[in-house]
């Protein structure tokens, strides 16, 4: 099991096969297509009677989806492009996450919802967004995204025997990384649970000195952030402790980081929060809020994240709009340099 999506899909095969009640439901996720990212690939075959290949009608299956948790069942629904995450809102927002909070916990809504968001394939302004950030902070609503430093599979088990709903953010590029990357043998992880069952990993480069700065990331920006990790070792002596979230929201009970970001941050005082989701308003600025909340110290704090812009088709221009690894070692430069001046 070597790539992310390999693992995907030994999770999915391995909870259709431990539970009757999981049940798929999307577009085109029937073999031999298996998903747009195939992702599904043999499920259908396997269990043609709870593979469900559903119009386009994004709004209309996430319906169908919740009335088959309320019943008893576990769907897990695919959103073929995280673009149109936007056609559910009203059913996840106004619907699912609040019904267990309507009646009191005594309905459980085991609902799963998978996407793949991220550019980086030329796909233009309306199939290469990443707009999680749109569900960041809605109550009831669980949002995960897996990285290569864990057990994507694993996770999606996990997310499947969650009693609650949950979006579950995946990126395009990062279907291909491998869980095992020799590009990566020079660094050394550790993983403690970050919230339920979602774990944070945390990850220097092996030898390396007392770390300078705490770098915060998730899914595919997660190993680009390793890549600029390794970059500034070996060229710019500038040594670093990453934080690889799988849970964006909650982040942390009641108002807190997770506590590898925490113990990280105690340790380096300095704070670069990465994403692939456009500045304002991201991820990123709820974990610097919560950063400059709850410590105690004075901290040097960067972000870096998309342009406020929509992803252009020209792939020379959607280089220049989303953040890479040059963006990321730069912004640590920045940041480092500012605190020892």
């Amino acid at each position: 099991m070597s790539t992310v999506l390999e693992s995907l899909n030994a999770g999915l095969h391995g909870a259709m096969e431990a539970n009757e009640s999981v049940y798929i439901l999307g577009e085109d996720v029937l073999d031999p297509y298996g998903g747009a990212f195939k992702v599904t690939r043999g499920l259908s075959t396997a269990y043609p009677d709870r593979v469900i290949t559903t119009p386009v009608s994004e709004a209309g299956f996430v319906g169908v989806a919740t009335g088959l948790a309320l019943s008893g069942l576990r769907p897990v629904v695919e959103i073929m492009f995280g673009d149109f995450v936007t056609l559910i809102t009203d059913q996840v927002i106004n619907g699912l996450s609040k019904y267990g909070w309507m009646y009191g916990g005594a309905l459980e809504i085991p609902l799963v919802i998978r996407t793949p968001m991220g550019g980086r394939r030329g796909y233009g302004p309306t199939h290469s967004q990443t707009l999680e950030k749109l569900f960041l902070g809605v109550p009831g609503l669980r949002v995960l995204a897996p990285s290569a430093f864990t057990d994507p599979g694993g996770l999606l088990r996990a997310a499947i025997d969650d009693p609650g709903p949950v979006l579950f953010v995946e990126n395009k590029l990062q279907y291909q990384r491998r869980l095992d990357d020799p590009a990566f043998s020079a660094l050394e992880s550790r993983l403690q649970v970050q919230e339920g069952y979602a774990t944070a990993a945390t990850v220097g480069v092996a030898g390396a000195p007392r770390p300078q700065l705490t770098i915060a990331a998730y899914g595919d920006m997660a190993e680009r952030a390793a890549e600029a990790q390794l970059k500034m070792a070996y060229e710019l002596e500038i040594f670093s402790e990453l934080v690889v979230l799988e849970q964006l929201d909650p982040l942390g009970p009641s108002g807190d980081l997770p506590r590898a970001l925490a113990d990280s941050l105690r340790q380096t005082g300095c704070l670069l929060t990465v994403e692939e989701g456009t500045h304002t308003h991201g991820w990123g600025a709820e974990v610097v809020a919560r950063a400059v909340e709850t410590s105690a110290q004075k901290l040097g704090i960067a972000r870096v994240a998309a342009f406020d812009s929509p992803v252009p088709a020209s792939r020379v221009l959607e280089a220049s709009v989303l953040p890479d690894v040059d963006v990321i070692v730069g912004a640590a430069q920045k940041l480092v340099a500012a605190l020892d001046g």
